[in-house]
């Protein structure tokens, strides 16, 4: 109960992203969780089906019932789907969590093509909660989106770091090549690229969801941005290797999060 990380996203019934693949990231590392839900996709394995608003009000009541009784020490925050639901939150934000670590990660598509952001949402992203943000962790089509595409990966890096944001995780996956490297640079000069070999599995739904949840986690234990930077990117590639053998439904299956404690 030391340890207190809220998750500001969306759903997943399945299980495998947005806030249950957050709480399952928590536990693992060993902090309470807590939720605010932002949005109901409707989706499992195989991808998105649908996806519901939730009422600002009810944003709004979630993030005061939290805050009034369960100061978190970090906040992660995914999908928000919205720019009312943006500007909602930066606001919240603004006003109650200034000293508290934020971890953005800019979810805007699902695997399955189906949009989490709509594109009026993006410009209002940029402008009000990125600069807000200790950290945010996106993957390479994301960053395409944020500031246009580029090859020269570190370019791509500091376009994203002139945002406003402390600091990028700039994630490879979506990369080609033998290897899976992100890219970490802060406002203060320091680069560093963490390495891991590509894992051939069709197990990775809610990897970035998990990533991001990870590095709020150990932000939330006292970790630097670099040090929880590295153990989450650890922490996520052994969930990927545990799980690669095995399968929860009939698409991209969820990683193995509990690894540490047992086995599948």
């Amino acid at each position: 109960m030391k340890y207190k990380c809220l998750s500001i996203a969306g759903f997943d019934g399945s299980g495998g992203a947005g806030i249950q693949a957050d709480l399952k990231t928590f536990s693992a590392l060993r902090c309470y969780g807590t939720t605010v839900l932002t949005a109901l996709p409707i989706q499992n394995t195989c991808g998105v089906r649908n996806c519901f608003d939730l009422p600002l009000a009810a944003i709004q009541e979630q993030l005061d019932c939290i805050f009034e009784d369960i100061t978190p020490d970090s906040i992660k925050i995914g999908m928000l789907f919205s720019r009312p639901i943006i500007e909602l939150v930066s606001a919240f934000l603004v006003k109650h969590a200034k000293n508290i670590p934020i971890v953005l990660d800019p979810v805007m598509v699902a695997k399955s093509g189906h949009s989490l952001l709509l594109p009026d949402a993006i410009e209002t992203l940029k402008s009000t909660l990125i600069p807000l943000a200790t950290i945010i962790t996106p993957n390479l089509p994301e960053a395409y989106r944020l500031v246009g595409e580029t090859k020269d990966i570190e370019a791509l890096g500091e376009s994203l770091l002139r945002l406003g944001a402390k600091a990028i995780l700039l994630k490879g996956g979506h990369a080609d090549g033998v290897n899976s490297n992100d890219l970490f640079l802060d406002q203060h000069g320091n680069k560093r690229s963490f390495e891991a070999p590509r894992i051939d599995s069709r197990n990775t739904h809610g990897t970035g969801c998990t990533l991001s949840a990870a590095i709020c986690a150990y932000l939330s234990r006292g970790e630097s941005l670099i040090d929880a930077c590295h153990l989450a990117k650890t922490y996520l590639f052994e969930a990927i290797l545990a799980a690669k053998d095995h399968s929860v439904g009939k698409g991209h299956g969820s990683v193995h999060h509990f690894h540490a404690f047992y086995r599948i």
